[in-house]
C-alpha cells in the first residue's frame, strides 16, 4: 500500500475556519464528511451490483487526507463532534469499496489514540460489534486497520474490559483469528493479528482459556465472495504455529509476540496440555522452538552481545520448552508406573545434544555480556536515566537466565551415559561449556549437577575429576 497523500496545505476560508490550534479548515473537512454521507444516503439503502467497488482518485486523495490529518487531537475532536463514527458505520453497512472501508477503519484507528475519542468509540456497542465484524473481512488491509483499532482500544485501561468482554462473547472473533493466523501471507498483518491475540491473553485468563478450549464446533466464517462458509475446526495451537513460521525469517518482532503467545499458555495447565497432546503429540511444536534456538538465535558465529537483542524471545521459547520438557518428565514418570502408555513425544526430542549446547552457549554469552557491562561501569559514571536502562537490562538477562538454568539442569539430571558419550564427541561437553554449566547451576542446582556428574564419570573419569577440582563444593559431597 502507497504511503498516505500527505494532507491540504490550503490556508482556511476564514479566521473562524479554522480546526483547532490547526492550520486546516472546518470547510473542507466537512465537505468531505458530507460526501461520505452521500455514500450511504438513503436513496443507496441497499448495495446493488452497480455499487462501485473502486474509489475515483479525487474521494480516494481527500479521503486519505483526513486519513492524515485525523493523527492530530483537534482534528480527531472535529470529526468526533461531527458524528464521523457515525458515517464511517454506515460506510461499512452499505459500501462495497475495500479501499473506503479500510480507510475509514484507519481514521477511527487514529481518532482512538485519543483517551476522550476511544471511550466514546468503545461505549458505542453497535459501532462495537460492526468493527468486530470487520476481523471477517476478505481485505487484508481492512484486517491490519481493524487489528490496529483493536490494539489501540486493548491498551487503554480504562476500555480494556470493554473489549475483552465483547470479544468473549463474539465467538466469531475466534474463528476469525484463527482464519488469519492458519492462512494469511501478510506478515504486517500476522504480527498485528499477533500483538491483539498477546494483549487479550495477558488481560483476561478466562478468555484464554477459552480459546484454549474453542474449535469443538464448527462456525461461519470469512469468505472472498461475501457468502458464508464453514470454516475448518480450528485449535489455537496449530494457528499459532503457523503465523510463527510465517514471520519468522521477515519480522523478528512479530516471532518475539507469537513466541510469548506461547508462553501465555503455558502458564496453565490446560494450555500446557494443548500444546503437548496435539495430535502429533506436541512434536510440531517442539521442533519449530528447537529449530530457532539450535540453529537461527545465539549462534556461534554471533557476537556474544547478540543475547541482549534476543532475550525476550529467547526467554518465551525457552519457558515453553521447559513446560513441554516438565510435561514430558511427568509422563514418563507415569509410563513407570502403567505400562503401555505412550508418551506424546519421544524422549530422543527432550534430550538432544545440540539444545544442550546452545543452552550453554547462551549462558556464556550472558557471562560474556555481564564481564562487558561490568568494564564499562568502571570506565564512565551513567546518569541515573543511563542506570535505570541498565538495570531494566539486567533485569530481562535475568529472567532468561534463570529460564536457562532451570532447562538446563533438568535435560542434564535426565542425561545418560550414552547420550553424554554422544555430547562429548559432538563437542557439546568439555570442560569449557562444563564449566559454564556448573558456574551458573551451582549451588541452586546442585541435586542435577551431582547426577549428572555421576554419569559423566562413567563417560570420561579425566573430565569428571577436573571438574571437581574446579568446584571443590561437588567433591566434599562425592
Amino acid at each position: 500500500m502507497d504511503r498516505n497523500p500527505s494532507p491540504p496545505s490550503s490556508e482556511p476560508e476564514e479566521a473562524g475556519d479554522v480546526v483547532g490550534n490547526t492550520v486546516y479548515s472546518k470547510h473542507w473537512l466537512f465537505s468531505i464528511l458530507t460526501r461520505l454521507i452521500e455514500v450511504i444516503s438513503p436513496e443507496k439503502t441497499e448495495p446493488t451490483e452497480d455499487t462501485p467497488t473502486e474509489l475515483d482518485e479525487e474521494m480516494e486523495n481527500d479521503i486519505c487526507k483526513v486519513w492524515d490529518m485525523s493523527m492530530d487531537e483537534d482534528v480527531a475532536l472535529f470529526l468526533q463532534e461531527f458524528n464521523a463514527p457515525d458515517i464511517f458505520m454506515g460506510v461499512f453497512a452499505k459500501s462495497k469499496c475495500p479501499r473506503l472501508t479500510e480507510i475509514c477503519v484507519g481514521i477511527l484507528g487514529n481518532m482512538a489514540c485519543f483517551q476522550d475519542i476511544c471511550m466514546s468509540i468503545s461505549k458505542d456497542e453497535n459501532l462495537g460489534q460492526v468493527l468486530l465484524q470487520r476481523l471477517c473481512d476478505s481485505d487484508s488491509p481492512t484486517l491490519l486497520e481493524t487489528s490496529r483499532l483493536l490494539l489501540t482500544c486493548l491498551s487503554q485501561p480504562e476500555v480494556a474490559n470493554v473489549w475483552v468482554e465483547r470479544i468473549r462473547e463474539n465467538p466469531s472473533v475466534y474463528d476469525c483469528v484463527c482464519f488469519i493466523m492458519s492462512s494469511s501471507t501478510n506478515v504486517e498483518l500476522l504480527v498485528k493479528v499477533g500483538e491483539v491475540v498477546d494483549k487479550l491473553f495477558d488481560l483476561d485468563e478466562e478468555l484464554m482459556l477459552n480459546w484454549i478450549k474453542n474449535g469443538t464446533c464448527r462456525s461461519v466464517g470469512p469468505s472472498v465472495d461475501d457468502s458464508p462458509e464453514e470454516l475448518p475446526d480450528f485449535k489455537i495451537v496449530p494457528c499459532i504455529l503457523e503465523a510463527a513460521k510465517q514471520v519468522r525469517s521477515d519480522n523478528p518482532e512479530g516471532l518475539d509476540v507469537y513466541m510469548h503467545i506461547l508462553q501465555l499458555l503455558t502458564t496453565v495447565d490446560e494450555g500446557i496440555q494443548a500444546i503437548v497432546q496435539a495430535p502429533d503429540g506436541g512434536k510440531e511444536t517442539w521442533n519449530l522452538l528447537y529449530d530457532l534456538v539450535c540453529h537461527e538465535l545465539c549462534q556461534p558465529d554471533d557476537p556474544p552481545i547478540i543475547v541482549q537483542e534476543q532475550k525476550t524471545v529467547l526467554a518465551s521459547l525457552l519457558s515453553v520448552l521447559s513446560a513441554m520438557f516438565a510435561s514430558q518428565t511427568e509422563q514418563e514418570y507415569t509410563k513407570m508406573r502403567k505400562s503401555n502408555v505412550k508418551l506424546p513425544f519421544s524422549c530422543y526430542f527432550i534430550l538432544d545434544m545440540p539444545l544442550i549446547g546452545s543452552l550453554i552457549r547462551i549462558l556464556q554469552y550472558m557471562e560474556s555480556c555481564g564481564r562487558r557491562s561490568v568494564d564499562n561501569s568502571k570506565e564512565s559514571e551513567q546518569e541515573e536515566t543511563g542506570r535505570a536502562d541498565v538495570n531494566e537490562e539486567d533485569f530481562h538477562l535475568k529472567i532468561l537466565k534463570d529460564i536457562c538454568c532451570e532447562l538446563l539442569s533438568n535435560m542434564l539430571q535426565e542425561l545418560t551415559k550414552e547420550n553424554t558419550l554422544e555430547g562429548l564427541h559432538q563437542g557439546h561437553l568439555n570442560e569449557q561449556t562444563c564449566s559454564c554449566a556448573f558456574q551458573n547451576l551451582l549451588p541452586l542446582y546442585f541435586a542435577s549437577v551431582e547426577s549428572f556428574l555421576e554419569v559423566l564419570r562413567e563417560a570420561d573419569q579425566t573430565l569428571a575429576d577436573n571438574l571437581e577440582k574446579r568446584f571443590p563444593s561437588l567433591k566434599v559431597h562425592a
